[in-house]
């Protein structure tokens, strides 16, 4: 494998640091609003997320910080308390608990997802930030930033009377300047070049720039300071002090607190296995993040969070897409972006305040089309029915609903269609097997499903380096997708990187809705020389 130096990785992922950066200083600000919690406390789970969890954790794509998902949890929590300082004692037992979630190993329940539903979560997602981020690049800011209900103001026409009524011109023209330098920055050969300076940066600089013109010009262009960035701004330490809040001890005493501790443990391991799940899925080199590890370190990260006056966290999606797309290529991003938190808050906080959100709903709108993208709806129907009914039900479902919800509807439907075939269990091999064998044979079942997923993912995992493997599916009628993919990615990826001589055999073109196809094909031979 390719090593990259400390300085390189720097080099590498600033950029996309950088855009993380951006988008996550909003949502952090945003989520502690909706969560009824102080300004900066969002801003200290984000930071934490970055620097600790990042840190830690060996998923090099995913970015943790307050989630848009618990916010109802935490605003009914902080209300039925009393108190912020006795809710972060909640925030500590949540990490208490995801620490013991993860040194028994709950974080395999990840490899249980089946990728249709991963990808609706991360479509719907993409949908939910385009809605969101429109009333934002119409400089209607109404709504908080960071809050993931659609339907939240219900479907009526009073809010939209009220949205188009308070168009803002200058927001509309920042928005539509901002989107075409993002997508002119990502076409022009030239442009991509300059790797230091994306484009996301561009688009915020000039919007500050257009901005200040309009100011000075005395123009109705100018957007006011409502429709801006809004950071604390301390003038001196003990402004600063002020903004942070300590946990009330006392509060262990209180069983509600430990209600909310145990609630706020479990949605937030759930969400942050989704999106594990769905930021492996984002990684260009088709990395496996240690699901365990990575509950570890959200249990190490809120116990810190909470101890210095943060919201709960968890891995979020909007931000580890905004990651991936962004071109991060290890978990050094996602501590650069926690970095930069840092430094904002001590330090240029003012400047910050200049940014429109309407420049900023141009970079989320962007990495939600991305997400949700007509031809990911192609690939699911030209996959059958089997795939794409419980893909656009999760879609559906997320959108009319939040994840979890939806996440579960899919999940329902996808094991009802599974549970119509024959459910046999894939061919497994143990690590001492793997470490005796010299050549290595996986002969799969005759029907393979996504709940086969995790046997196989460890058999390849625990295959080593210079070795020779042989897949045979000759006896197969039918491989879900996930499997597919991942046998793929094992045989054109991490074999190429590892020297592993692969050899697939009798895997056919296509496997639609468990209909089967005399011609048996070999899908992909890969050799090396050992």
């Amino acid at each position: 494998m390719r090593k990259t130096s400390f300085i390189g990785g720097m080099k590498e992922n600033f950029p996309s640091g950088l855009v993380v950066f951006l988008v996550a200083l909003p949502l952090c600000l945003g989520i502690a609003l909706a969560s009824g919690a102080p300004p900066l406390s969002g801003i200290i789970a984000g930071i934490v997320g970055g620097l600790v969890v990042g840190t830690i954790s060996n998923s090099n794509v995913s970015v943790s910080g307050p989630a848009a998902g618990l916010t109802a949890i935490v605003l009914t929590a902080i209300k039925d308390l009393g108190a912020f300082e006795l809710f972060l004692c909640a925030g500590i037992i949540a990490g208490l608990i995801q620490l013991i979630l993860g040194f028994i190993r709950a974080g395999s329940i990840s490899n249980y997802f089946p990728n249709n539903v991963i990808e609706g979560m991360l479509a719907a997602i993409g949908i939910i930030i385009i809605l969101k981020q429109v009333p934002h690049a119409l400089g209607f800011d109404k709504d908080y930033e960071g809050h993931e209900s659609v339907f939240d103001n219900g479907l009526n026409f009073g809010y939209f009377t009220e949205l188009f009524g308070a168009v803002q011109p200058g927001a509309i023209l920042i928005t539509l300047v901002s989107v075409a330098i993002l997508i002119t920055w990502d076409k022009v050969y030239a442009l991509r070049r300059i790797k230091m300076l994306p484009g996301a940066l561009v688009a915020v600089i000039t919007g500050i720039v257009l901005n200040e013109i309009f100011k000075m010009a005395g123009s109705p262009l100018a957007i006011r300071s409502q429709h801006l960035v809004s950071l604390p701004v301390p003038q001196s330490f003990d402004d600063f002090r002020n903004l942070v809040t300590m946990p009330d001890f006392a509060g262990f005493a209180n069983p509600k607190v430990w209600i909310a501790g145990a609630t706020i443990a479990i949605v937030a391991s759930i969400e942050t296995l989704l999106c594990i799940e769905a930021s492996d899925r984002l990684d260009i080199q088709r990395r496996i993040t240690d699901t365990n590890l990575e509950l570890k370190a959200q249990g190490i990260g809120n116990l810190i969070s909470s101890f210095i006056g943060g919201l709960p966290m968890t891995s979020v999606v909007v931000r580890s897409s905004a990651n991936a797309n962004a071109g991060a290529t290890s978990k050094m991003s996602t501590i650069i972006h926690g970095v930069l938190l840092l430094i904002c808050v001590l330090s240029i906080p003012v400047v910050l305040n200049l940014i429109p959100l309407a420049t900023l709903a141009a970079v989320l709108i962007m990495v939600g089309y991305k997400l949700a993208k007509p031809a990911t709806f192609r690939h699911f129907w030209q996959l059958g029915k089997f795939q794409f009914i419980p893909f656009v039900a999760t879609v559906v479902a997320v959108v009319a609903t939040d994840l979890l919800k939806g996440v579960g509807i899919g999940l329902g439907i996808s094991v009802f269609y599974i549970l119509q075939g024959n459910m046999k269990r894939a061919y497994y091999l143990s690590r001492k097997e793997l470490d005796d064998a010299d050549g290595i044979t996986i002969r799969l079942a005759e029907e393979v499903s996504f709940l086969n997923k995790a046997a196989i993912k460890k058999t390849l995992k625990n295959i080593k380096p210079n070795s020779t493997v042989t897949i045979d599916a000759r006896g197969t009628s039918y491989i879900a997708t996930d499997v597919l993919e991942m046998i793929q990615d094992f045989a054109n990826i991490r074999a190429k990187e590892e020297d592993i001589t692969v050899e697939l055999l009798g895997f056919k073109t296509s496997y639609g809705d468990y209909e089967r196809d005399e011609d048996s094909h070999i899908l992909v031979t890969h050799r090396r020389a050992m």
